[in-house]
């Protein structure tokens, strides 16, 4: 507990900073928080939608949904 930082959160039990960035800054938004992290030139940047992982892969939606849904589920809880 408090002794991790950066994409995994902070895990210090305050979810208000979980998007700190490698400055420091609290982004309030997802895109945002994953471009800090970015290496320039290495991939395009985020817009500032979330874009939907199941448009790049089309035939996978439904194992991604049955896989989401046992991570969603009680065993999780």
């Amino acid at each position: 507990s408090e002794q991790v930082r950066g994409l995994c959160g902070t895990f210090n039990g305050d979810q208000r900073d979980e998007f700190t960035t490698p400055e420091g800054d609290v982004e309030p938004g997802v895109a945002a928080f994953a471009n800090a992290f970015r290496a320039a030139g290495a991939c395009p940047a985020l817009g500032p939608g979330i874009p939907d992982p199941c448009d790049g892969f089309p035939g996978r939606r439904e194992r991604a949904e049955a896989a989401c849904a046992v991570l969603m589920g009680p065993a999780f809880q």
